[in-house]
């Protein structure tokens, strides 16, 4: 049986407060203005562009997070601040949190696309904020870059296998394949604004002779081929249902026989209600995308076999699919 929440744990996931601070912090750019000397409220709020007064209840409260330090009246970053917070830092996630911050209001419409039935977003807000779009696509490919090694090695490529990377991203998946596959060559497929993204993380990788960008709309445009394994790694989400079955057909035609592609994603279980975070993340998706949705791992294995794969299986629980063409 499942442990009960208490009442404190109710209220704890019901206070957002904590959350918009930290939003609020990284938007102003807080963490980057005290850097690595203290300052005081005074010369953080000239450098932000704030009330000092205000601004000051809101570094206490970054304080009792343990976010910042304080010493008499001077603020100071925290280790985990210095390190992930701080825009100059390798390390920095502040955009990923800024992400989070632009779809705040789109939370605030939850209640709203519930009792209605209709979504509130016309557009995704990488759409109509292409920078945020390829800085948070630029975090996203420093985390997976430690993922993806192994996912090459699960999957056991071999040879000079010919892969599509479909909505590749920024590229990380790939080049993290060509790296533990010294002959395999690979092709990323991605809308235009994207792959000037994928260009220059290809580049500093120095695979411009192993990977190459194709650029294009997976839904409406030719994919290229034939290819030895296609990956489509987290774009089934942006998608309607109908959709993601039309690009599995598509993938199949683009394969050569013998060919496997291989849908990495975030699936509910089969009840829909689990694994806990990726059933926030249906929420997430629902209320931040014009028609997307989270999908069970037997909806994908379903999309392959109307689509003529054989060996349909899950690699992984509720992650990793794969399907084999004749």
């Amino acid at each position: 049986m499942s442990r009960q929440l208490s009442l404190a744990e109710v209220f704890q996931l019901g206070y957002y407060w904590e959350t918009k601070i930290l939003l609020t912090a990284v938007k102003l750019d807080v963490f980057s203005a005290v850097d690595t000397r203290p300052k005081s409220a005074q010369e953080l709020a000239e450098r932000v562009g704030a009330d000092a007064s205000m601004l000051g209840i809101l570094l206490n409260a970054l304080v009792a997070m343990k976010l910042l330090t304080k010493d008499g009246e001077l603020f100071g970053n925290s280790s985990t601040a210095l390190t992930h917070l701080v825009r100059h830092s390798t390390q920095y996630v502040g955009h990923l949190l800024l992400l989070h911050d632009a779809e705040w209001n789109n939370w605030g419409r939850l209640e709203e696309t519930i009792r209605t039935g209709r979504r509130m977003v016309d557009r995704h807000v990488f759409e109509t904020d292409p920078e945020l779009g390829s800085n948070v696509l630029a975090v996203l490919n420093r985390i997976g870059q430690q993922s993806g090694p192994d996912l090459a090695r699960r999957l056991n490529l071999m040879g000079k296998e010919r892969i599509l990377d479909l909505g590749g991203g920024a590229g990380t998946n790939t080049i993290a394949f060509c790296h533990v596959y010294p002959e395999l060559v690979a092709t990323v497929f991605d809308l235009p604004a994207t792959l000037r993204l994928t260009e220059k993380t290809v580049k500093e990788a120095g695979l411009e002779s192993r990977i190459r960008l194709l650029s294009g709309d997976f839904n409406s445009d030719p994919l290229g081929g034939p290819y030895d394994l296609v990956l489509m790694s987290d774009i089934l989400h942006y998608q309607t249902f109908q959709m993601n079955r039309q690009v599995v057909g598509k993938v199949f035609a683009s394969l050569a026989s013998g060919g496997r592609l291989v849908i990495k994603d975030r699936f509910l279980e089969e009840s829909g209600a689990g694994p806990a975070w990726t059933t926030a993340f249906a929420v997430h998706i629902l209320v931040n995308t014009q028609h997307g949705g989270c999908y069970r791992a037997s909806d994908a294995m379903q999309w392959m076999t109307d689509a003529g794969f054989v060996s349909v299986t899950e690699l992984e629980k509720t992650a990793v699919v794969q399907g084999v063409k004749p």
